[in-house]
């Protein structure tokens, strides 16, 4: 893939956040009469959550190292540097003004391109969190049953 194609790369989310709150909204849930066969769920939704885990931060990978290329393309745009070929082949308009080597990084930090690549860079971080904490969730769960049935045995008489 040459550097305009990963450029013009749409940055397409996996699965939406709200759409992680939802399932685990409903994985979260532990059926208190049902204890022995909560506990054998466990592996299978570690299972589900790693594998929503490792997408979720290659994808987060992806963005990050096409944010990279994009920020080195606008510091050579803004700089003045860019030849009339990567113009044309990323479709952007020549400059026409003359900027300043001290201005150039706060051009690039404006520039719409690279924040909009921030924002998505920053909500997908913010999933990756998500999937990191519901998976220290799901390591205590098989300790949170134990304890659950623990305390039924204290309230049983049973020691």
């Amino acid at each position: 893939m040459n550097k305009g194609a990963l450029l013009n790369m749409n940055l397409i989310e996996l699965t939406l956040i709200e759409d992680i709150y939802t399932m685990w909204s409903q994985d979260s849930n532990i059926d208190t009469l049902a204890l022995d066969e909560e506990s054998l769920k466990i592996p299978v939704l570690h299972s589900k959550y790693v594998r929503l885990l490792s997408e979720e931060r290659r994808h987060l990978n992806k963005m990050k190292e096409t944010h990279n290329i994009l920020k080195r393309d606008k510091l050579e745009y803004y700089s003045g540097k860019m030849c009339e070929e990567d113009l044309e082949e990323r479709n952007w308009e020549p400059l026409g003004i003359r900027i300043l080597k001290s201005d150039v990084p706060k051009y690039v930090e404006g520039d719409r391109g690279i924040v909009r690549n921030l924002i998505q860079i920053s909500e997908q971080n913010e999933k990756v969190l998500l999937l990191v904490s519901i998976l220290n969730t799901i390591q205590w769960r098989g300790q949170q049953i134990k304890n659950a049935i623990d305390w039924r045995k204290f309230l049983g008489g049973a020691n």
